[in-house]
């Protein structure tokens, strides 16, 4: 295994100019992650530069197969933290060979978005809280729980520490750090409320990059729990009763938000998400009904309201920023399973450029 582990860790560098390229892509269900590898001649930091490619859509659930070829287009590069070296990771989206995005490609339209020069000129920013919670691979329970029972009420595992508490701090701590190397701007870690689940911040992003940081984020987790032989979900309730679900709050601001009198641009922001609510609701992860009941931190999925410092909320705005009077809110609506590019973009259409 020593000699396996030595070839795994070769540098290429000392021997070629080669570097190996993982093209990352999402599945068919809308939440699985694809990649394959390809070498390239040397290194490469513009995704312009870099090969479209194919893959076989009929396996993927994305074509049928008679006619399965997929092509994947480039549009972000990361450090790999796994190859090390020159080499990299690829984020990228998928078009049918005619050059139309196939249904499943999300990052299309959450592009034509950020790209109108309202919202550009808006510079609206994300950070993301993505939930999770690690699950035992044989037996699909948490990470720490007796296999077939409970672990006590929810209480000291939020942030806590020691063995009886804090479940696969092994895993976080490497992810956290595998994201810094790849060049994602994650924020910080904590342990959350339920036993075995955790949270990751992404941002502050701006516009599609806050999709593309957060997608590579998610990938990394995987390939790291893959290693430990531990399985990650992204199930926003993965345990039925009084335990808390998982969701991937969202933090948003524009320019205006951020600049003097920006409290007013908030509010005026939040009226408009009230009236889009079920729309939003719609788009936000599926199984969101199943943790937005109104209990363990979550507004009931069928109203929307919003406060200040109120975890109980649909949109909370915090304290310091009605002090302030500008800054930021966070949508607490998203689920775990959400895809942020649609989150991401769908916030930014309602609040700049939707006129109710």
């Amino acid at each position: 295994m020593s000699l396996l582990a030595d070839l795994q860790n070769i540098n290429l560098s000392v021997s070629t100019e080669k570097i190996i390229a993982e093209y990352i892509w999402i599945g068919g269900s809308g939440n699985d992650l694809r990649s394959k590898a390809r070498t390239l001649s040397g290194p490469v930091t513009d995704p312009a530069k870099l090969p479209k490619w194919n893959y076989d859509g009929s396996s993927t659930g994305q074509a049928p197969g008679e006619d399965s070829e997929v092509i994947l287009y480039p549009q972000a590069i990361f450090k790999d933290p796994f190859r090390r070296g020159d080499n990299i990771l690829v984020m990228c989206d998928a078009y049918t060979p005619g050059g139309e995005p196939i249904p499943t490609n999300k990052r299309f339209n959450a592009a034509k978005i950020f790209s109108h020069p309202e919202v550009a000129a808006e510079v609206p920013w994300y950070g993301i809280e993505q939930e999770y919670t690690l699950l035992q691979k044989d037996v699909s329970w948490p990470l720490g729980w007796p296999v077939g029972g409970f672990p006590g009420p929810q209480g000291p595992y939020y942030c806590g520490i020691g063995a009886d508490k804090a479940f696969g701090r092994d895993i976080v701590d490497a992810h956290y750090k595998a994201c810094l190397y790849a060049g994602i701007n994650i924020s910080g870690i904590n342990g959350e409320v339920m036993p075995g689940q955790w949270e990751f911040q992404v941002g502050p992003a701006v516009g599609i990059s806050a999709g593309d940081e957060l997608w590579v984020a998610r990938y990394i987790l995987e390939r790291i729990t893959e290693i430990a032989g531990v399985v990650v979900s992204f199930d926003p309730k993965p345990i039925k009763g009084d335990w808390n679900g998982a969701g991937a709050h969202t933090n948003y601001s524009t320019k205006s938000m951020r600049n003097t009198g920006g409290y007013d641009v908030i509010k005026k922001a939040i009226e408009k998400l009230g009236l889009r609510h079920k729309e939003h609701i719609s788009a936000y992860g599926e199984g969101n009904e199943r943790r937005l009941t109104g209990r363990h931190e979550t507004a009931d999925i069928n109203t929307f309201c919003w406060g200040v410092a109120n975890r109980g909320a649909s949109i909370r705005v915090g304290r310091d920023t009605e002090k302030e009077g500008k800054g930021y809110f966070e949508d607490r609506r998203p689920a775990s399973n959400m895809d942020p590019y649609v989150v991401t973009s769908m916030i930014a259409e309602t609040t700049i450029l939707w006129k109710p």
